[in-house]
């Protein structure tokens, strides 16, 4: 490519971009748009002239050109606690309530499988006898036992980071692994169901079920909840796979993986705070009826902060995906 002639033959859309970049404030709609389509422009033009021809002093010039006119298009820079602030309070309560249709069938499918499951267990000697042997079933649930004593196994902050992580795991596992048909958060869903139906299917078989429940209550239903909310957006993400409505696939996986990130970055607070309260509430010396309400207390703030915050963000517009500025920019493919 001969430089000299480039420049030559762009000379005057380079100059006009400069000219409207300086009378940035007092610009009409049509000197805007035309703004916009000279910065995607000389975008290309930098790019072009970067990988054949880099010449310093053009590359500078053009790249101070296009950053000033990015700076007038995207505005001012927005402060990072500004940024901080208004991800907890719109972005990551509309992602949240915007994917409810997903999470909160998923939660009571889930509890209906523990419950029957629960129940088919503390009524079936012979299904007791199946899961283990009655001298380690007297073990786990009687007085001071395996499910008694778990909740104290260790210090109170390092079982609280122990469960912390565990969840956070299983929680980035259905996000992520969504993107799968939404398989893999629906058999995470169920292996959990299993497991929490045995321990209270046999510790109600062994009359002790409503002392087990009250040691699951205080940071089991926000727990809980936070995984709901998680399998059930990433059964939603993957469903962009199977239908993706009016975008195209690569536009749906784009948007709700956004979506996803920001709802993997809240539930990682959102399992900090259950996971505090099964270090230190749980195994605590509080009454049942205190520690009980403390988790229900933790449940209903989240569920308003959902249904309350998230909704009214939603009917602001708010989607849970980054602003249009933050996104990359799409240039033209012509010079």
């Amino acid at each position: 490519m001969d430089l000299d002639v480039f420049i030559e033959r762009h000379r005057e859309s380079w100059q006009r971009l400069e000219t409207l970049v300086k009378r940035s404030g007092r610009l009409s709609g049509a000197e805007a748009d035309e703004l916009i389509e000279l910065y995607q422009r000389v975008t290309t033009h930098l790019s072009v002239v970067r990988s054949q021809t880099p010449d310093p002093a053009t590359v500078e010039r053009l790249s101070s050109l296009v950053a000033q006119a990015r700076s007038v298009l995207t505005g001012t820079h927005v402060p990072a606690w500004r940024t901080f602030t208004r991800f907890f309070t719109h972005r990551l309560p509309a992602a949240i309530y915007l994917g409810w249709r997903w999470w909160v069938p998923a939660g009571l499918a889930f509890y209906l499988v523990t419950g029957l499951i629960a129940a088919w267990i503390a009524t079936s000697p012979d299904v007791q006898a199946s899961i283990a042997a009655p001298e380690e079933l007297r073990e786990m649930t009687r007085a001071g036992g395996a499910y008694e004593s778990y909740y104290s196994s260790d210090p109170a902050g390092s079982f609280a980071a122990k469960v912390w992580t565990n969840n956070a795991w299983v929680a980035a596992a259905c996000l992520l692994l969504g993107v799968l048909l939404a398989i893999p958060p629906i058999y995470l869903l169920f292996t959990n169901a299993l497991n929490l139906a045995v321990g209270i299917g046999l510790m109600f078989g062994a009359g002790r079920g409503e002392l087990f429940l009250g040691l699951l209550a205080p940071h089991g239903l926000l727990e809980l909840t936070a995984v709901f909310v998680a399998a059930g957006i990433g059964m939603r993400l993957g469903w962009q796979v199977i239908d993706p409505g009016k975008r195209t696939r690569a536009q749906a996986l784009a948007a709700e993986g956004r979506s996803v990130v920001a709802v993997a970055l809240g539930l990682v607070v959102v399992l900090l705070v259950s996971g505090v309260l099964e270090g230190f509430v749980t195994p605590s010396g509080l009454p049942t009826w205190a520690r009980v309400g403390i988790g229900v207390v933790a449940e209903v703030l989240f569920l308003l902060y959902v249904f309350v915050i998230g909704r009214r963000a939603a009917r602001q517009g708010e989607t849970g995906d980054v602003d249009a500025s933050e996104r990359e920019d799409v240039a033209p493919l012509a010079v």
